[in-house]
């Protein structure tokens, strides 16, 4: 990693639409360091009049992708930069960016399991490069995922996640649907509270580590309740994000 993180112009390779509202950009970065998983990216954008505005948004790839990067953006209608990067932007452009950045929520394989990663809406970000990490690594870290969202057409990675769900030793996925549940659905159907905790971790070895990125209001809620079940707060690590409701999907702006 860079001692001194400066600003590079990195190039649009790839888009790819991920839900209604968000939108997954791949870029080409021409001095490239791999990156943790949990880490994010500074992007800076300048306008014809010099004004310049910045915004964080978490990596989504894994650190094996050499030479470039996923960054998955949620489009806000009152945001100054997403509306830009989910809108405007198309293959070939080029747009400045820093990083990575960020050393406290992160997880490597080396590190073990096992984990419990909880997202809300666009907080699956960080966690999905953990998930893939995993996955390219070969580790054998069981992995369980409590992922927050208004309705199924919000489900961010829904393939990929139901794809590696299958395998053998893939993560366990869950859903809660806040809003909107798919027809038949027999899951959950409201916000996480301490019996769905409860539930999802009864399985799971302990101690674990936890990651949990999301909405202000989830994110601390979540970890509130952990504690309160035993989890030590040294294995509990958060990320969180400008929106204080905890069925909304936020992130960047």
């Amino acid at each position: 990693m860079k001692k001194t993180l400066e600003w590079q112009i990195a190039t649009v390779t790839r888009i790819q639409p991920e839900t209604p509202t968000v939108k997954t950009l791949t870029f080409s970065l021409p001095s490239w360091d791999p990156h943790l998983p949990g880490q994010h990216y500074d992007i800076r954008l300048t306008d014809s009049d010099g004004y310049q505005t910045e915004r964080s948004y978490s990596i989504a790839s894994e650190p094996a992708r050499d030479g470039e990067i996923d960054l998955t953006v949620e489009r806000l209608e009152d945001g100054e930069v997403s509306p830009y990067l989910d809108d405007v932007l198309v293959v070939g452009d080029q747009v400045e960016l820093r990083g990575p950045i960020g050393g406290y929520f992160i997880w490597e394989a080396r590190m073990g399991g096992p984990l419990l990663l909880v997202g809300g809406g666009s907080g699956i970000v960080p966690l999905m490069s953990m998930i893939r990490h995993r996955e390219v690594v070969g580790s054998k870290a069981p992995v369980w995922l409590l992922d927050s969202v208004r309705t199924p057409m919000d489900v961010i990675y829904a393939d990929e996640l139901k794809r590696l769900s299958e395998k053998s030793n893939g993560p366990n996925v869950i859903y809660t649907f806040t809003r909107q549940q798919p027809p038949g659905w027999i899951g959950y159907q409201r916000r996480i509270d301490a019996q769905m905790l409860a539930e999802v971790i009864r399985p799971i070895e302990k101690p674990f580590r936890a990651y949990i990125c999301g909405p202000t209001l989830l994110v601390e809620s979540v970890a509130n309740q952990l504690v309160q079940m035993g989890i030590a707060m040294e294995n509990i690590r958060t990320e969180r994000f400008g929106p204080t409701d905890p069925s909304l999907i936020g992130g960047g702006g």
